[in-house]
């Protein structure tokens, strides 16, 4: 890996690692379901702007059905229970549970036709549990919808990569990342009105269009980058780091509390999610 690459890795590590914070930050303000709708319409927005910048043709009219379903499973599904489970948990709780999306996706493949599960793998998922267990802490039987909330979102991106594997070998992945997040916005637009947000304050919009712009639209960029240049397997390395920073961000700004159980579970759950990948 070239020092370049490298610096990639840990910027998009530290991107996706700080979108938990502002999630953190927006959706006690204004609500979950503004929190996600604005994120998928703002990064859509912005990325669908730099494809039309660039001449790239998303092929609307061929993919948008399979944008919708991707879109519900990968970015409005995911993007709701995140949160809803940021009323409640921390950034570090956040980005460490959203490490598990490896494990729930070898689960998920234990049950597929020709697939079986490695004893690295089962090493793997013994460490993450114990490692969600450890973060969680005491307190989780009082916040378990929360945590719930947390792995489902997890599950959605495990659900994410099965469905992409089988159905979505002709789309372009850089149309998708457009198209899902405009679609999924779309999709959850009609909530607004049953949920209205709360109060915009010029430090709620600064956060939303980090959140979108940054987050969930030049992260994206940065991505496919990434796999240009190391692979997809490489890039995958991205999920080590982002519960990291995760945590890092948490306590650098919202003083979240750096307990050693917190930390020793981050680890375990880093530690699984290697096994588990390389399994």
């Amino acid at each position: 890996m070239t020092a370049a690459a490298a610096a990639r890795l840990i910027s998009l590590a530290a991107i996706w690692g700080a979108s938990f914070l502002f999630v953190r930050i927006a959706a006690p303000a204004i609500g979950p379901v503004a929190t996600a709708d604005l994120r998928m319409l703002i990064g859509g927005g912005a990325l669908a702007v730099y494809h039309a910048a660039i001449g790239f043709d998303a092929q609307w009219r061929r993919w948008w059905r399979y944008y919708l379903a991707i879109g519900i499973l990968n970015s409005a599904a995911p993007f709701l229970l995140y949160a809803y489970a940021a009323l409640e948990l921390s950034v570090g709780l956040l980005a460490v549970l959203n490490a598990t999306s490896p494990m729930w996706a070898a689960l998920l493949g234990a049950v597929a036709p020709g697939e079986r599960l490695t004893k690295k793998r089962v090493a793997g998922l013994i460490l993450g549990m114990a490692g969600v267990a450890l973060v969680c802490g005491p307190e989780a039987s009082a916040r378990w919808l929360s945590v719930a909330a947390g792995l489902g979102a997890a599950l959605c991106y495990a659900l994410t990569g099965i469905a992409l594997k089988r159905y979505g070998q002709g789309a372009s992945s850089r149309a998708m990342a457009a198209g899902t997040q405009l679609m999924g916005g779309l999709l959850l637009l009609p909530l607004l009105a049953a949920a209205p947000p709360g109060e915009f304050t010029p430090g709620i919009v600064a956060t939303m269009l980090a959140l979108g712009i940054v987050c969930s639209g030049f992260a994206y960029v940065l991505y496919f980058r990434l796999i240009r240049d190391i692979g997809a397997t490489g890039a995958l390395t991205v999920t080590y780091l982002i519960p990291v920073f995760g945590v890092l961000w948490g306590a650098l700004f919202l003083h979240e509390a750096l307990s050693v159980a917190m930390l020793l579970g981050a680890l375990l759950v880093t530690a699984g999610t290697v096994l588990v990948l390389r399994g």
